[in-house]
């Protein structure tokens, strides 16, 4: 019959403790010669050490399966790393082994079946946004009108950022899946070539509701973990959420600063607010929250999620303040004890 873990650990704890008192009653018992006090303590000190070696190596022994077992999750939840968990153990630590390498290849495979819905559904997603554009291109070839040919133009236009942000889409949501083995590795962030990129994403919404996005940059360059695209996407995110809930002719800004040894993104409108007790319920996933914008824009309820997943991931924080209803939104973002590089102001 296999020996329980608990079996295992009451044995080496007898060993500990009666390795020397045998040891004592032996050397006592058939030493040849009168023994002094000195000589029996010093005895039993030796003795003891010696148990406790062997009782420090047999718990080792003993822990080694579990301490293989929390590396190997930790990889796979850290790097996503799926290491091989050794199968020779048959005690309790063998079936948590088994049990945590089940579970780890269980996750990956469902992991990449979701990934691979997500490139089946954004292939189908170019194909319905590509062929309004095939028809606008067919338009402007047969040499229309010029109103004509501006309206195909701006088919062409819209369809092309329809593409873009179906790609930004997608990498948001295998963001939200993946461990990206990048996220510890830091990089030099220009952040002067973000703001030209943000704005173009953003600039059909701000042109439609006729909404200035004023912009304050104090910092050029910044040493950060995440990704120079992904930071855009998620600035481009919380502004077009900026611009959904703000009022047509209103205002913006977006401000980039450095705070003590902090790098803080802060994107601020005057639109309709939300409740403080609504802050928790906001950045949860397909949130309930999910309302109309000022100009009966929809929602998804997992922008800001994914941008909360995509920041907390990559070793910052994002939080969010309202005054009320009608008194406007702050969404701050904060990178702590980075290297950043100061430059003159935007």
């Amino acid at each position: 019959m296999k020996k329980s873990y608990a079996f295992k650990f009451l044995f080496v704890a007898f060993i500990g403790i009666h390795i020397p008192l045998i040891g004592i009653l032996f050397f006592v018992l058939y030493s040849n010669h009168s023994i002094s006090a000195n000589s029996i303590l010093i005895f039993s000190l030796v003795m003891t050490l010696f148990a406790t070696a062997v009782t420090l190596l047999i718990i080792n022994q003993l822990i080694r399966p579990i301490v293989v077992a929390s590396k190997a999750l930790n990889e796979y939840r850290m790097n996503r790393k799926v290491s091989i968990l050794p199968s020779q153990y048959e005690d309790e630590a063998g079936l948590l082994m088994r049990n945590i390498q089940e579970s780890i290849e269980e996750s990956e495979s469902f992991i990449n079946e979701k990934q691979d819905l997500i490139y089946m559904i954004s292939h189908d997603l170019r194909n319905f946004a590509g062929n309004p554009q095939g028809l606008a291109k067919l338009i402007i070839e047969e040499n229309p009108s010029d109103s004509v040919k501006n309206m195909a133009e701006l088919i062409c236009e819209s369809t092309d950022l329809q593409f873009r942000y179906i790609e930004n889409f997608i990498k948001l949501l295998k963001q939200q899946d993946e461990i990206a083995k990048s996220s510890s590795v830091d990089k030099l962030i220009q952040i002067a070539l973000i703001l030209p990129a943000v704005k173009e994403q953003v600039s059909q919404l701000l042109v439609h509701k006729n909404i200035k996005l004023v912009s304050d940059i104090t910092v050029d360059e910044a040493v950060l973990k995440i990704d120079a695209e992904l930071l855009i996407q998620v600035l481009v995110n919380l502004i077009s959420n900026a611009i959904k809930f703000s009022y047509t002719g209103s205002e913006i800004s977006l401000c980039i600063f450095k705070e003590e040894e902090r790098i803080v993104f802060i994107v601020s409108d005057n639109g309709i607010g939300f409740d403080q007790t609504q802050i928790e319920e906001m950045f949860k996933k397909f949130t309930k929250m999910g309302k109309l914008g000022t100009a009966n824009e929809t929602s998804t309820g997992i922008g800001l999620y994914l941008c909360k997943k995509i920041i907390d991931k990559n070793g910052g924080k994002l939080s969010a303040i309202s005054l009320g209803r009608n008194r406007g939104a702050t969404f701050t973002i904060v990178f702590e004890k980075e290297t950043i590089f100061n430059a003159a102001s935007f």
